[in-house]
């Protein structure tokens, strides 16, 4: 009988211990250095700038000038002595000719590929707040998980010590415990059991998506997790509220977004694209000059060498098939990008107003599980137990009031998860938000 009532007593204290916060243990892997780490050692972003060093000289390589063509040769050789002193007109020329691209070309070219050039800064910022976005997603799954772990194995310990209390009463013959009330206790161990190792396999995958964005060989040949410290993320400071934006500020913001930007420098390079395609309607020239040695007359008389001097050009006089169709192309091209443009502020704009009410609603759900259901849960929780304790409750109800007040609190945990998945998402919609403000 004693045994009975002290287990009991470590039953009740057991639950007064499971209201208290859990105390956060280092994880072997911050939030915060998990993003550091992947913005430092992603490929994409070398390679982004690889690309932009290669636009950049390709810019300067074509606003110069072709290379001269160098040419030499005899002309007018008579056939048959192929004598080069038979013939006053034959001669040995070296020639020089350079050819000047249409109209303003060359600057329209490295134009161009400035503009594309500048468009990999504004890649790269978008794929570092990309990173951030993914890197925190799965951080907090893993988290989640690990946390919902920690939920579990508290209240398992609780569900461990009823067992026993079951198991003392039914083999005593004390109070009204029944063998189903021992074979429930064993089944609720059970299914713990089983959603453990549901977690478990959570939070592997979670942590094996981390891996191809943070190297394991930084980390160790294996990437350890304990319970982490939940970060406390907000939108970026100085930044626009969500909740004060209005349509046009709004609008603003999304057009400063870097992945915005990015097509902002394409359609300004496909722009530049068309004026190079309206060059076509103008001539190109050449420049001819050529020196031509003579040899003396068969009478060692002296002959006079000849310079010559030329200039061509194209004459771009039927456009209807060429120059008209380049032009219809690069604007058909650029209106197609400004299209994408819109496409990319509309889904922008659809996926901010959905963070945004989706992170209201959550911040009514996370206030009203503080402010009453977590605690109301608890307190069934403690008065079932204490029915049952004074013999005037059901075990199934103590069962199922346990159940629930754990179930409460991993939905609340899966609240906050949420919660600060939702204002990571906000914090990537509002990357421009510093160039604007």
């Amino acid at each position: 009988m004693k045994t009975f009532f002290v287990l009991l007593r470590r039953i009740a204290l057991g639950a007064a211990i499971g209201t208290l916060p859990l105390a956060p243990a280092q994880a072997a892997l911050e939030l915060s250095a998990a993003i550091a780490s992947a913005q430092s050692q992603d490929p994409w972003l070398a390679g982004s700038e690889l690309r932009e060093r290669a636009l950049l000289a390709n810019g300067t390589a074509s606003s110069s000038l072709p290379d001269p063509m160098l040419s030499v040769g005899f002309a007018n050789l008579p056939t048959d002595t192929l004598d080069f002193d038979q013939e006053p007109m034959t001669q040995f020329k070296v020639g020089v000719s350079q050819v000047f691209p249409r109209g303003d070309s060359r600057a329209l070219s490295a134009e161009r590929f400035r503009h594309l050039g500048s468009a990999q800064p504004h890649q790269r910022a978008d794929r570092r707040a990309r990173i951030a976005l993914e890197v925190t997603r799965e951080w907090l799954l893993a988290y989640r998980a690990s946390a919902s772990i920690a939920l579990i194995e508290r209240d398992r310990d609780l569900f461990e010590q009823l067992l026993e209390v079951v198991e003392a009463s039914y083999t005593s013959a004390l109070g009204r415990t029944r063998q189903q009330d021992l074979i429930r206790a064993q089944l609720e161990l059970t299914r713990l059991d089983e959603r453990l190792s549901r977690l478990n396999e959570q939070q592997q995958i979670s942590l094996s998506r981390l891996l191809q964005w943070v190297s394991p060989l930084e980390q160790g040949p294996a990437l350890s997790f304990a319970m982490a410290e939940r970060p406390d993320i907000a939108l970026p400071e100085g930044a626009i509220k969500p909740e004060s934006l209005d349509a046009n500020s709004l609008g603003r913001l999304l057009s400063g977004h870097p992945s915005v930007l990015a097509v902002d420098a394409r359609v300004a390079a496909s722009a530049t694209g068309i004026a190079i395609a309206e060059q076509g309607y103008r001539p190109q020239w050449r420049v001819d000059a050529s020196y031509g040695y003579r040899d003396d007359d068969p009478l060692h008389g002296d002959r006079a060498d000849f310079f010559s001097v030329g200039l061509a050009l194209d004459m771009p006089l039927f456009t209807e098939k060429r120059q008209d169709q380049n032009v219809r192309s690069a604007v058909a091209s650029t209106e197609a990008l400004r299209t994408e443009r819109t496409l990319l502020l509309r889904r922008l704009y659809a996926s901010f107003e959905t963070e945004r009410k989706r992170l209201a609603v959550l911040e009514e759900r996370r206030q009203l599980y503080r402010g009453r259901l977590l605690r109301e849960m608890r307190e069934q929780a403690e008065a079932s137990l204490s029915a049952y304790t004074n013999d005037d409750g059901d075990f199934a109800e103590v069962v199922r009031a346990r159940i629930a007040e754990l179930n409460a609190n991993i939905e609340a945990l899966d609240i906050e998860v949420q919660r600060l998945m939702s204002i990571s998402q906000l914090n990537y919609l509002m990357a421009g938000a510093g160039a604007e403000t």
